[in-house]
């Protein structure tokens, strides 16, 4: 059996140290985040892999070597790391502490809620500011609905990028697992990109990811719409969105909690987006849903994210007991 209940333990004491403490600015001042370092090692290989003059098909190959170092190092890191450590008294409690630095409960929660909160404080001036600290496309197109349906978006996605997916994988495979979904999920959003740097080299990162998030994605949409009825939705309406409109997402994975999350809103997502001067024709989802999207709708889609980090630290404290 992978998961047992140590490592379910593990899963518990991560859960609750990052919604408790997040990522402190005292802290991570003071010494570089391991997704900051992730970036560091990913930039270079970028640097020394992707040579222009390489064909495409170079490139690619490049990138698959690049990824397949990336996840041995995180892998190998991770067994160092949790193998003296389990075998020591309380050591499971030592894992947890180290993992709950890759889970993003608290800091996502904060993130998003500043794009609530500097609408009353600043404006949307002030809301656009916040908004482009969380997404990737051009603010000073955006509107009031479309800051907030960007906040809402980055809200239902990052859940499963940023809770679910790292969660999933640490406790099928300790903190191993972990380090290596996090390398994978970092490579992706720095090099798995379309354009013609990254396209044949990010192949590789890009489809890794895919597979790595195919599972948390869709638990994360079954937590968003199960809890539908906290943001003022009904369940039964945010499983029908979810299931009719995650495909329509031009991600195969990002749909699912996004769809989830429009349906138990009542609003509209997706659609047209300008990402780097360039609009991204894609297609609503939830289209009959309400287009304008307003900051109380963001606090609704917070109060969903929250119900729903608790509903998954129940269901691995009930494994923990079964188990």
């Amino acid at each position: 059996m992978l998961i047992d209940s140590n490592a379910l333990l593990i899963v518990l004491v991560a859960l609750l140290i990052d919604a408790l403490i997040g990522d402190p600015d005292w802290l991570w001042k003071r010494m570089a985040h391991p997704v900051v370092l992730m970036g560091a090692l990913i930039g270079r290989l970028d640097r020394a892999l992707n040579r222009d003059a390489w064909s495409e098909g170079r490139r690619k190959l490049a990138g698959i070597l690049a990824v397949g170092l990336l996840v041995g190092l995180a892998g190998g890191l991770g067994v160092l790391l949790q193998a003296p450590l389990r075998q020591s008294w309380g050591g499971w409690i030592a894992v947890g502490v180290l993992a709950s630095t890759l889970i993003a409960q608290r800091s996502l929660y904060e993130h998003v809620a500043r794009v609530r909160d500097a609408f009353a404080e600043g404006g949307l001036a002030a809301a656009r500011q916040k908004v482009s600290l969380i997404v990737g496309r051009d603010p000073e197109v955006l509107d009031e609905t479309g800051v907030c349906r960007a906040a809402i978006e980055s809200c239902a996605e990052n859940f499963s990028d940023g809770v679910v997916a790292p969660v999933f994988w640490l406790a099928l495979f300790g903190l191993p697992g972990l380090l290596i979904y996090k390398v994978v999920n970092t490579a992706d959003s720095m090099i798995g990109h379309l354009t013609p740097t990254h396209r044949s080299f990010g192949w590789a990162a890009a489809r890794l990811d895919d597979g790595l998030n195919l599972i948390p994605a869709r638990l994360s949409g079954v937590l968003i719409a199960a809890l539908a009825p906290v943001a003022g939705g009904a369940i039964k309406r945010a499983f029908a969105v979810m299931r009719r409109d995650a495909r329509k997402h031009r991600s195969p994975n990002a749909g699912w909690p996004e769809a989830a999350m429009a349906g138990a809103l009542g609003v509209a997502l997706a659609g047209p987006r300008i990402y780097g001067g360039r609009v991204v024709d894609d297609p609503p989802l939830n289209a009959e849903g309400r287009v304008a999207a307003t900051p109380a709708d963001i606090g609704r889609a917070l109060r969903l994210l929250l119900a729903a980090c608790v509903l998954q630290a129940l269901i691995y404290a009930a494994l923990a007991l079964v188990l």
